[in-house]
């Protein structure tokens, strides 16, 4: 009697990856955004960059160089340590407190523009605000963000943004930069193919 053919399984599916910016595209946007940064601000005056770490604080300073590559302005930068202002410390493990690293001149009275890698839920800007209401008192305050890639659930918005990445809640976007993962490039992580 012959047996039935073993049911053959289909492989699991593999999530899918897709690179949606390159190394050299990365350069490309920051130095968009900082061109963006120097018209929007007139030549970036009173202008203070604050990077929210972990990437937001690398590419605070590439800003910072590419504005002053291209005016010869020397805009003070930062790093706004967010840790204690988060809203989901009793949802994930705990995270060392890093330092605040404000400019020699502070940030009063000037314009703080905030450096962020993703901007998601808008839950990191709004502990951002939190935490740089107890630092000083900016005249104004102003997003840039590497990517957006949508699904707020509070009312932020970036005023400079590299690049608009439309995702499903079930993907995610990882930024990868030399200074700290030793490759600059952004990819989209989700959905499934066989």
């Amino acid at each position: 009697m012959a047996c039935p053919p073993a049911a053959q399984s289909s492989p699991p599916r593999q999530p899918s990856v897709k690179v949606i910016l390159a190394s050299a595209d990365v350069q490309r946007v920051v130095d968009r955004i900082a061109h963006q940064i120097l018209e929007k601000t007139q030549g970036a005056a009173d202008t203070v960059l604050l990077g929210i770490p972990t990437r937001g604080a690398p590419l605070a300073r590439r800003l910072a160089a590419r504005i002053s590559t291209f005016e010869d302005v020397d805009v003070p930068v930062g790093v706004l340590d967010i840790t204690l202002y988060r809203d989901d410390l009793r949802r994930h493990a705990t995270r060392a407190v890093g330092p605040t690293q404000l400019p020699p001149g502070g940030i009063d009275g000037k314009r703080v523009i905030l450096v962020d890698d993703v901007l998601f839920s808008g839950r990191t800007v709004r502990a951002a605000l939190d935490a740089l209401n107890d630092v000083g008192r900016p005249a104004s305050v102003q997003l840039a963000v590497l990517v957006d890639r949508g699904h707020r659930e509070l009312p932020i918005r970036a005023d400079y943004v590299g690049k608009n990445i439309p995702t499903a809640l079930t993907e995610s976007v990882k930024v990868t930069l030399a200074e700290t993962d030793g490759a600059d490039e952004v990819k989209l992580f989700g959905g499934a193919h066989l």
